[in-house]
Protein backbone atom coordinates (compact mmCIF):
# COMPACT_ATOMS: atom_id res chain seq x y z
CA UNK A 1 0.00 0.00 0.00
CA UNK A 2 1.27 3.49 -0.84
CA UNK A 3 0.48 6.48 1.35
CA UNK A 4 -0.72 9.58 -0.49
CA UNK A 5 0.34 12.08 2.17
CA UNK A 6 3.90 12.69 3.31
CA UNK A 7 4.82 12.09 6.94
CA UNK A 8 6.95 14.82 8.49
CA UNK A 9 10.19 13.87 10.24
CA UNK A 10 10.48 16.60 12.86
CA UNK A 11 11.78 16.93 16.41
CA UNK A 12 9.05 14.73 17.90
CA UNK A 13 9.96 11.99 15.45
CA UNK A 14 13.64 12.24 16.41
CA UNK A 15 12.82 11.60 20.07
CA UNK A 16 10.31 8.84 19.40
CA UNK A 17 10.70 7.33 15.92
CA UNK A 18 9.43 3.87 16.85
CA UNK A 19 5.76 4.81 16.95
CA UNK A 20 5.84 6.08 13.36
CA UNK A 21 8.07 3.23 12.24
CA UNK A 22 5.65 0.61 13.59
CA UNK A 23 2.79 2.25 11.73
CA UNK A 24 4.71 2.52 8.47
CA UNK A 25 6.12 -1.01 8.52
CA UNK A 26 2.62 -2.49 8.74
CA UNK A 27 0.97 0.05 6.44
CA UNK A 28 3.51 1.26 3.88
CA UNK A 29 7.18 0.25 4.44
CA UNK A 30 8.21 2.51 1.53
CA UNK A 31 6.53 5.89 2.10
CA UNK A 32 6.79 9.51 0.98
CA UNK A 33 8.09 11.80 3.76
CA UNK A 34 9.42 15.28 4.46
CA UNK A 35 12.83 15.62 6.13
CA UNK A 36 15.31 18.39 7.06
CA UNK A 37 12.68 21.11 7.28
CA UNK A 38 10.60 20.02 4.29
CA UNK A 39 12.77 18.19 1.74
CA UNK A 40 10.73 15.46 0.00
CA UNK A 41 12.19 11.96 0.40
CA UNK A 42 11.10 8.33 0.29
CA UNK A 43 11.41 6.67 3.71
CA UNK A 44 12.10 2.92 3.90
CA UNK A 45 11.21 1.16 7.17
CA UNK A 46 10.83 -2.57 6.44
CA UNK A 47 13.78 -4.94 6.88
CA UNK A 48 13.48 -6.74 3.56
CA UNK A 49 12.96 -3.49 1.67
CA UNK A 50 15.88 -1.80 3.46
CA UNK A 51 18.29 -4.66 2.81
CA UNK A 52 17.27 -4.87 -0.84
CA UNK A 53 17.68 -1.14 -1.46
CA UNK A 54 20.99 -0.89 0.43
CA UNK A 55 22.42 -3.30 -2.11
CA UNK A 56 20.55 -2.00 -5.17
CA UNK A 57 22.92 -0.50 -7.78
CA UNK A 58 20.04 1.62 -9.10
CA UNK A 59 20.36 3.79 -5.98
CA UNK A 60 23.26 6.20 -6.30
CA UNK A 61 25.28 8.16 -3.75
CA UNK A 62 27.19 10.58 -5.98
CA UNK A 63 27.70 13.74 -3.94
CA UNK A 64 26.88 16.24 -6.67
CA UNK A 65 23.74 14.39 -7.77
CA UNK A 66 22.48 14.17 -4.18
CA UNK A 67 23.09 17.87 -3.49
CA UNK A 68 21.34 18.76 -6.72
CA UNK A 69 18.13 17.23 -5.34
CA UNK A 70 18.07 19.58 -2.33
CA UNK A 71 16.36 22.97 -2.54
CA UNK A 72 18.99 25.67 -3.27
CA UNK A 73 18.49 27.30 0.12
CA UNK A 74 19.38 24.02 1.89
CA UNK A 75 22.00 22.61 -0.48
CA UNK A 76 24.79 24.76 0.95
CA UNK A 77 24.33 23.33 4.44
CA UNK A 78 24.91 19.83 3.05
CA UNK A 79 27.84 20.75 0.79
CA UNK A 80 31.37 21.25 2.12
CA UNK A 81 34.87 20.91 0.59
CA UNK A 82 35.52 17.60 2.38
CA UNK A 83 32.11 16.05 1.60
CA UNK A 84 33.40 14.35 -1.55
CA UNK A 85 34.70 11.08 -0.16
CA UNK A 86 34.23 7.34 -0.48
CA UNK A 87 30.84 7.35 1.27
CA UNK A 88 29.42 9.81 -1.27
CA UNK A 89 30.77 8.13 -4.39
CA UNK A 90 29.50 5.49 -6.82
CA UNK A 91 31.43 2.86 -8.79
CA UNK A 92 33.93 3.00 -10.35
CA UNK A 93 35.21 5.82 -8.10
CA UNK A 94 33.90 4.13 -4.95
CA UNK A 95 35.39 0.78 -5.98
CA UNK A 96 38.79 2.35 -6.53
CA UNK A 97 38.79 4.32 -3.27
CA UNK A 98 37.58 1.43 -1.14
CA UNK A 99 40.15 -0.93 -2.67
CA UNK A 100 42.96 1.47 -1.84
CA UNK A 101 41.77 2.11 1.71
CA UNK A 102 41.08 -1.57 2.40
CA UNK A 103 44.78 -2.26 1.95
CA UNK A 104 45.48 -0.16 5.02
CA UNK A 105 42.29 -0.92 6.98
CA UNK A 106 43.04 -4.59 7.56
CA UNK A 107 42.11 -6.93 10.42
CA UNK A 108 45.72 -6.75 11.59
CA UNK A 109 45.49 -2.94 11.83
CA UNK A 110 42.43 -3.22 14.06
CA UNK A 111 43.68 -6.13 16.18
CA UNK A 112 46.94 -4.43 17.07
CA UNK A 113 44.94 -1.50 18.50
CA UNK A 114 43.43 -3.65 21.27
CA UNK A 115 46.08 -2.84 23.93
CA UNK A 116 45.82 0.88 23.15
CA UNK A 117 42.00 0.82 23.38
CA UNK A 118 42.17 -1.04 26.69
CA UNK A 119 44.63 1.52 28.10
CA UNK A 120 42.44 4.42 26.94
CA UNK A 121 39.33 2.89 28.51
CA UNK A 122 41.17 2.22 31.77
CA UNK A 123 42.60 5.75 31.89
CA UNK A 124 39.15 7.28 31.44
CA UNK A 125 37.62 4.99 34.06
CA UNK A 126 40.48 5.74 36.47
CA UNK A 127 39.57 9.43 36.22
CA UNK A 128 36.03 8.76 37.43
CA UNK A 129 35.25 8.84 41.14
CA UNK A 130 34.08 5.56 42.63
CA UNK A 131 30.75 6.94 43.87
CA UNK A 132 29.70 10.02 41.94
CA UNK A 133 27.26 11.41 39.39
CA UNK A 134 28.77 11.86 35.92
CA UNK A 135 27.68 12.41 32.35
CA UNK A 136 28.89 9.21 30.74
CA UNK A 137 28.78 10.70 27.25
CA UNK A 138 31.16 13.52 28.16
CA UNK A 139 33.37 11.49 30.50
CA UNK A 140 33.64 8.24 28.52
CA UNK A 141 31.73 7.80 25.26
CA UNK A 142 33.11 10.96 23.60
CA UNK A 143 36.80 10.92 24.61
CA UNK A 144 37.37 7.20 24.07
CA UNK A 145 36.87 7.06 20.27
CA UNK A 146 38.66 10.37 19.66
CA UNK A 147 41.75 9.00 21.42
CA UNK A 148 41.46 5.71 19.56
CA UNK A 149 41.14 7.45 16.19
CA UNK A 150 44.04 9.73 17.08
CA UNK A 151 46.23 6.75 17.96
CA UNK A 152 45.15 4.86 14.86
CA UNK A 153 45.86 7.74 12.50
CA UNK A 154 49.10 8.71 14.21
CA UNK A 155 47.91 12.06 15.57
CA UNK A 156 50.22 13.14 18.41
CA UNK A 157 48.48 12.73 21.79
CA UNK A 158 49.04 16.42 22.54
CA UNK A 159 46.79 17.24 19.55
CA UNK A 160 43.86 15.02 20.60
CA UNK A 161 42.05 17.88 22.43
CA UNK A 162 42.32 20.03 19.29
CA UNK A 163 40.91 17.18 17.23
CA UNK A 164 37.92 17.03 19.58
CA UNK A 165 37.45 20.81 19.32
CA UNK A 166 37.34 20.62 15.53
CA UNK A 167 35.00 17.64 15.40
CA UNK A 168 32.35 18.95 17.81
CA UNK A 169 31.10 21.72 15.45
CA UNK A 170 30.93 19.16 12.62
CA UNK A 171 28.35 17.00 14.39
CA UNK A 172 25.17 16.83 12.37
CA UNK A 173 22.92 18.60 14.86
CA UNK A 174 25.05 21.72 15.11
CA UNK A 175 23.24 24.71 13.56
CA UNK A 176 26.00 27.35 13.37
CA UNK A 177 27.28 27.31 9.76
CA UNK A 178 30.11 29.74 10.55
CA UNK A 179 31.60 27.47 13.21
CA UNK A 180 31.08 24.49 10.91
CA UNK A 181 33.09 26.07 8.09
CA UNK A 182 35.78 27.35 10.45
CA UNK A 183 36.22 23.95 12.10
CA UNK A 184 36.41 22.12 8.78
CA UNK A 185 38.90 24.65 7.38
CA UNK A 186 41.17 24.42 10.43
CA UNK A 187 40.98 20.63 10.40
CA UNK A 188 41.89 20.56 6.69
CA UNK A 189 44.93 22.78 7.30
CA UNK A 190 46.04 20.54 10.16
CA UNK A 191 45.63 17.38 8.06
CA UNK A 192 47.71 18.87 5.24
CA UNK A 193 50.53 19.54 7.72
CA UNK A 194 50.17 16.11 9.35
CA UNK A 195 50.26 14.33 5.98
CA UNK A 196 53.40 16.25 5.00
CA UNK A 197 55.04 15.20 8.27
CA UNK A 198 54.06 11.55 7.70
CA UNK A 199 55.52 11.63 4.19
CA UNK A 200 58.86 12.69 5.67
CA UNK A 201 58.66 10.42 8.71
CA UNK A 202 56.42 7.45 7.89
CA UNK A 203 55.38 5.09 10.66
CA UNK A 204 52.96 2.17 11.07
CA UNK A 205 49.94 4.45 11.63
CA UNK A 206 46.94 4.56 9.30
CA UNK A 207 47.86 7.86 7.62
CA UNK A 208 51.26 6.47 6.70
CA UNK A 209 49.57 3.32 5.39
CA UNK A 210 47.13 5.38 3.32
CA UNK A 211 50.03 7.36 1.85
CA UNK A 212 51.73 4.12 0.87
CA UNK A 213 48.54 2.41 -0.37
CA UNK A 214 48.72 1.64 -4.08
CA UNK A 215 46.86 -0.59 -6.50
CA UNK A 216 48.44 -1.33 -9.87
CA UNK A 217 50.36 1.95 -9.65
CA UNK A 218 47.29 3.95 -8.58
CA UNK A 219 47.15 5.80 -5.27
CA UNK A 220 45.10 8.40 -3.42
CA UNK A 221 45.48 11.98 -4.59
CA UNK A 222 46.21 14.62 -1.94
CA UNK A 223 42.56 15.76 -1.93
CA UNK A 224 41.30 12.19 -1.74
CA UNK A 225 43.69 11.48 1.11
CA UNK A 226 42.53 14.50 3.13
CA UNK A 227 38.85 13.73 2.52
CA UNK A 228 39.37 10.06 3.38
CA UNK A 229 41.01 10.90 6.70
CA UNK A 230 38.18 13.36 7.41
CA UNK A 231 35.63 10.61 6.73
CA UNK A 232 37.42 8.13 8.98
CA UNK A 233 37.62 10.65 11.80
CA UNK A 234 34.01 11.83 11.71
CA UNK A 235 32.31 8.53 10.85
CA UNK A 236 34.37 6.46 13.28
CA UNK A 237 33.95 8.97 16.08
CA UNK A 238 30.20 9.42 15.70
CA UNK A 239 29.31 5.75 15.41
CA UNK A 240 31.34 4.63 18.42
CA UNK A 241 30.12 7.44 20.67
CA UNK A 242 26.54 6.37 19.99
CA UNK A 243 27.27 2.65 20.27
CA UNK A 244 28.66 3.20 23.77
CA UNK A 245 26.03 5.71 24.90
CA UNK A 246 23.00 3.95 23.45
CA UNK A 247 24.27 0.56 24.57
CA UNK A 248 24.82 1.59 28.20
CA UNK A 249 21.46 3.36 28.26
CA UNK A 250 19.66 0.28 26.97
CA UNK A 251 21.34 -1.95 29.56
CA UNK A 252 20.62 0.44 32.44
CA UNK A 253 16.95 0.37 31.45
CA UNK A 254 17.04 -3.44 31.47
CA UNK A 255 18.91 -4.37 34.68
CA UNK A 256 18.28 -8.08 34.20
CA UNK A 257 20.31 -8.02 30.98
CA UNK A 258 22.98 -5.87 32.58
CA UNK A 259 23.30 -8.37 35.42
CA UNK A 260 23.46 -11.16 32.84
CA UNK A 261 26.53 -9.54 31.26
CA UNK A 262 28.15 -9.07 34.68
CA UNK A 263 27.83 -12.77 35.44
CA UNK A 264 28.45 -14.03 31.89
CA UNK A 265 31.06 -11.75 30.29
CA UNK A 266 31.48 -14.24 27.42
CA UNK A 267 28.13 -12.95 26.15
CA UNK A 268 29.65 -9.52 25.49
CA UNK A 269 30.36 -9.96 21.73
CA UNK A 270 26.78 -11.10 21.10
CA UNK A 271 25.49 -8.36 23.40
CA UNK A 272 27.29 -5.70 21.35
CA UNK A 273 25.64 -7.04 18.19
CA UNK A 274 22.25 -6.95 19.91
CA UNK A 275 22.79 -3.42 21.17
CA UNK A 276 23.78 -2.34 17.65
CA UNK A 277 20.46 -3.76 16.46
CA UNK A 278 18.37 -2.45 19.34
CA UNK A 279 19.40 1.22 19.26
CA UNK A 280 21.49 1.64 16.11
CA UNK A 281 24.10 4.44 16.12
CA UNK A 282 22.55 5.64 12.87
CA UNK A 283 18.82 6.17 12.54
CA UNK A 284 19.03 6.27 8.75
CA UNK A 285 21.68 5.39 6.22
CA UNK A 286 23.40 8.26 4.43
CA UNK A 287 21.62 9.84 1.46
CA UNK A 288 20.83 7.88 -1.68
CA UNK A 289 18.85 8.73 -4.81
CA UNK A 290 17.13 6.75 -7.52
CA UNK A 291 19.00 6.81 -10.82
CA UNK A 292 15.98 5.23 -12.58
CA UNK A 293 12.42 4.40 -11.43
CA UNK A 294 12.73 1.68 -8.77
CA UNK A 295 9.84 -0.64 -7.95
CA UNK A 296 9.92 -2.35 -4.58
CA UNK A 297 6.88 -4.29 -3.47
CA UNK A 298 3.86 -2.44 -4.83
CA UNK A 299 5.56 0.98 -4.75
CA UNK A 300 7.49 2.63 -7.56
CA UNK A 301 9.91 5.40 -6.57
CA UNK A 302 10.42 7.74 -9.53
CA UNK A 303 13.89 8.54 -10.83
CA UNK A 304 15.90 11.35 -9.19
CA UNK A 305 14.27 11.07 -5.76
CA UNK A 306 16.08 11.10 -2.42
CA UNK A 307 15.75 7.86 -0.46
CA UNK A 308 16.18 7.54 3.32
CA UNK A 309 16.66 3.95 4.46
CA UNK A 310 16.01 3.62 8.18
CA UNK A 311 18.45 1.18 9.75
CA UNK A 312 16.76 1.63 13.13
CA UNK A 313 13.32 0.78 11.74
CA UNK A 314 14.59 -2.22 9.79
CA UNK A 315 16.33 -3.54 12.91
CA UNK A 316 12.97 -3.45 14.76
CA UNK A 317 10.99 -5.26 12.09
CA UNK A 318 9.24 -8.11 13.90
CA UNK A 319 8.96 -10.15 10.71
CA UNK A 320 12.75 -10.56 10.97
CA UNK A 321 13.43 -10.10 14.71
CA UNK A 322 10.93 -11.66 17.15
CA UNK A 323 10.20 -9.37 20.10
CA UNK A 324 12.38 -6.63 18.56
CA UNK A 325 11.84 -4.08 21.36
CA UNK A 326 13.61 -6.31 23.88
CA UNK A 327 17.38 -6.59 24.33
CA UNK A 328 18.34 -10.26 24.01
CA UNK A 329 22.08 -11.08 23.90
CA UNK A 330 21.15 -14.70 23.17
CA UNK A 331 19.11 -13.81 20.08
CA UNK A 332 19.63 -16.87 17.84
CA UNK A 333 19.82 -14.91 14.58
CA UNK A 334 20.87 -11.29 14.35
CA UNK A 335 21.61 -10.10 10.79
CA UNK A 336 21.15 -6.46 11.78
CA UNK A 337 21.75 -3.59 9.39
CA UNK A 338 23.44 -1.19 11.82
CA UNK A 339 26.54 -1.12 9.60
CA UNK A 340 24.57 -1.10 6.37
CA UNK A 341 24.72 -3.68 3.58
CA UNK A 342 26.16 -3.99 0.10
CA UNK A 343 29.15 -2.16 -1.34
CA UNK A 344 28.88 0.64 1.23
CA UNK A 345 28.96 -1.70 4.24
CA UNK A 346 30.88 0.12 6.98
CA UNK A 347 34.62 -0.41 6.52
CA UNK A 348 35.19 0.49 10.18
CA UNK A 349 32.75 -2.09 11.58
CA UNK A 350 35.50 -4.33 13.08
CA UNK A 351 37.00 -1.35 14.92
CA UNK A 352 33.60 -0.17 16.21
CA UNK A 353 32.84 -3.68 17.46
CA UNK A 354 36.19 -3.92 19.23
CA UNK A 355 35.79 -0.51 20.85
CA UNK A 356 32.25 -1.38 21.93
CA UNK A 357 33.27 -4.67 23.53
CA UNK A 358 36.19 -3.13 25.41
CA UNK A 359 34.34 0.03 26.48
CA UNK A 360 31.25 -1.80 27.76
CA UNK A 361 33.17 -4.69 29.30
CA UNK A 362 35.60 -2.46 31.19
CA UNK A 363 32.80 -0.16 32.41
CA UNK A 364 30.61 -3.01 33.69
CA UNK A 365 33.58 -4.64 35.41
CA UNK A 366 34.82 -1.43 37.03
CA UNK A 367 31.44 -0.13 38.23
CA UNK A 368 29.15 -3.09 38.95
CA UNK A 369 26.70 -0.78 40.73
CA UNK A 370 26.29 1.61 37.78
CA UNK A 371 22.78 3.09 37.55
CA UNK A 372 20.97 5.91 35.83
CA UNK A 373 20.99 9.07 37.92
CA UNK A 374 17.45 9.40 39.35
CA UNK A 375 18.05 13.08 40.18
CA UNK A 376 18.89 14.06 36.60
CA UNK A 377 16.51 14.85 33.72
CA UNK A 378 15.74 12.00 31.38
CA UNK A 379 18.27 11.65 28.55
CA UNK A 380 17.16 12.92 25.15
CA UNK A 381 18.37 12.15 21.65
CA UNK A 382 20.19 14.65 19.49
CA UNK A 383 18.13 16.52 16.94
CA UNK A 384 19.17 14.53 13.89
CA UNK A 385 17.41 12.37 11.34
CA UNK A 386 20.69 10.65 10.51
CA UNK A 387 22.31 10.12 13.91
CA UNK A 388 20.78 8.16 16.78
CA UNK A 389 22.68 9.36 19.83
CA UNK A 390 22.09 10.80 23.28
CA UNK A 391 22.99 14.37 24.17
CA UNK A 392 23.92 13.33 27.72
CA UNK A 393 23.74 10.19 29.83
CA UNK A 394 23.67 11.06 33.56
CA UNK A 395 24.66 8.06 35.69
CA UNK A 396 25.61 7.25 39.26
CA UNK A 397 28.88 5.40 39.61
CA UNK A 398 29.26 2.72 42.23
CA UNK A 399 31.83 0.01 42.76
CA UNK A 400 29.32 -1.91 44.88
CA UNK A 401 26.95 -4.26 43.16
CA UNK A 402 23.28 -3.39 43.56
CA UNK A 403 20.04 -5.30 43.38
CA UNK A 404 18.51 -5.67 39.93
CA UNK A 405 15.04 -4.76 41.13
CA UNK A 406 12.65 -2.47 39.27
CA UNK A 407 13.86 0.58 41.16
CA UNK A 408 17.11 0.71 39.19
CA UNK A 409 15.75 2.96 36.45
CA UNK A 410 14.49 6.46 37.27
CA UNK A 411 10.77 7.12 37.39
CA UNK A 412 10.84 9.49 34.44
CA UNK A 413 11.81 6.86 31.88
CA UNK A 414 12.46 8.28 28.43
CA UNK A 415 10.46 7.63 25.30
CA UNK A 416 13.08 5.18 24.09
CA UNK A 417 12.86 3.17 27.31
CA UNK A 418 9.04 3.07 27.18
CA UNK A 419 9.04 2.03 23.55
CA UNK A 420 11.02 -1.09 24.31
CA UNK A 421 8.27 -2.37 26.55
CA UNK A 422 5.43 -1.61 24.15
CA UNK A 423 4.01 -4.49 22.11
CA UNK A 424 5.94 -5.31 18.97
CA UNK A 425 4.54 -4.05 15.73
Amino acid sequence: MQRSERVRLGREFVQNPHELYRELRSDAPVSPALAWGGVPVWLVTGYDEARQLLGDPRLGKDFHRVIGLFPPELAGAHSTPMSEHMLSADPPDHTRLRRLVSKAFTAHTVTRLRPAIERIADDLLDAMSGDAAVDLIEAYALPLPIRVIGAMLGVPSADHPRLRDWIDPLLVDQADPTKYVEAQTELAVYLVELIADKRGRPDEDLISMLIRATDQGDQLTETELINMIFLLIVAGYETTVNLIGNGVFALLNDPTRLDQLRTEPTLLPDAVEELLRFDSPLNTATNRYTTVPVTIGNVTIPANRLVLISLLAANHDDTRFPDPHTVDPRRPSNPHLAFGHGIHYCLGAPLARLEGRIALGRLIERFPGLTLDPAAPSPVYRNSTLIRGLVTLPVRLSRSRVSTGPGLSPGNVTLAARNRHEPAS
